[in-house]
């Protein structure tokens, strides 16, 4: 017997935070635009798909799977922040190995990057540069970490550099990186207008970070120009804002499909480069990200839009548009 006001009561289909509330007492809210909805998805016919960042080696990657089975929270992909190169082999092909065991697409950061290297300007007010890849020996070691880790098991790249993106791509395209490998856009140089996110499609990009604060309205003048898949933090850390968009996961989802949740972590603190002088963090932090997985599907269930999350175990884009690759066309 159901007890609960009808106002709380679950509601035959999707529904905004609040709404009937509102609306009784004068406040409605005026209804969707259809015009504003995503008209693209993933391959699948998937709308969204889930990615828990941050995950530094094998020992946060068992939490993480430990915990969103107990949770069950499904996950599609998990993605590290501190490098390859700050992994060893073996800790590569075991995560590699477990990820692949689940169905979970693996993604780890290529190379050295201008906010750790020599250069002054990255620590100025302006930020210089950010991430990307100073100089040939930068853009080789990239380009290294990408073949070594693909070597080892690892279906995705994550770059900050357009270059390496682009570069990345032309390898792949010619049958040094497996065809398969997919190419993610770190948020820390992640576009934000439409033309910006159309040239990093082009470049190769197979998934594009947007940043954190981007609007409903700013998602939708991107989808009606690009539709490669954008990875957007749910919950961001604090380096990137902050911000906590839970109760905007439906409308998220509805103008900027396909999506990836990113279920980031606000008030931690930074663990890259990682190393076992942070372990008790990194495993915290970790479990803690998918508690708050959790809370966003729950969210979800109860205004009745947990519907189109592609099937476990997906992980391409689907068809996108490139430049070409021939220096001639």
């Amino acid at each position: 017997m159901n007890n609960a006001s009808p106002l709380l009561r679950a509601p035959a289909g999707p529904r905004r935070p609040g709404e009937r509330a509102l609306a009784e007492l004068g406040l409605a809210a005026p209804a969707a635009n259809p015009a504003d909805a995503s008209p693209h998805t993933f391959p699948d016919a998937g709308a969204w798909r889930t990615e828990i960042p941050s995950v530094e080696g094998p020992e946060a990657l068992a939490v993480v799977l430990d915990e969103s089975a107990r949770l069950d929270v499904p996950v599609h992909r998990v993605s590290q922040g501190s490098g390859v190169w700050m992994l060893s082999d073996a800790e590569i092909t075991e995560m590699a190995g477990a990820c692949a065991a689940r169905g979970i697409e693996l993604c780890l950061f290529t190379g050295p990057r201008g906010t750790w290297d020599t250069g002054g300007s990255t620590r100025t007010g302006s930020g210089g540069a950010g991430l990307r890849a100073r100089g040939q020996d930068a853009l080789a070691g990239c380009l290294e970490d990408a073949l070594r880790a693909t070597e080892l098991g690892v279906s995705c790249l994550l770059v900050a550099d357009e270059g390496v993106l682009w570069s990345l791509h032309r390898l792949r395209e010619r049958g040094l990186l497996p065809a398969g490998t997919t190419l993610k856009v770190s948020a820390l140089i992640g576009p934000v207008n439409p033309a910006s996110v159309t040239v990093y499609e082009r470049l190769g990009a197979d998934s594009v970070n947007v940043p954190s604060d981007l609007t409903a309205a700013h998602l939708t003048e991107i989808r009606r120009v690009s539709g490669v898949p954008l990875d957007l933090y749910i919950e961001a850390p604090d380096d990137l804002g902050g911000y906590v968009r839970m109760y905007e996961a439906a409308e998220l989802i509805r103008r900027a499909a396909p999506l990836y949740l990113k279920f980031g972590l606000s008030k931690a603190p930074g663990i890259y480069p990682y190393g076992a002088h942070l372990r008790d963090v990194a495993l915290n932090t970790a479990r803690e990200r998918v508690r708050r997985g959790r809370l966003v599907l729950d969210l979800l269930a109860r205004h009745g839009a947990d519907g189109g999350m592609s099937p476990l175990g997906s992980r391409l884009p689907g068809p996108l548009n490139r430049f070409s690759v021939n220096p001639k066309d």
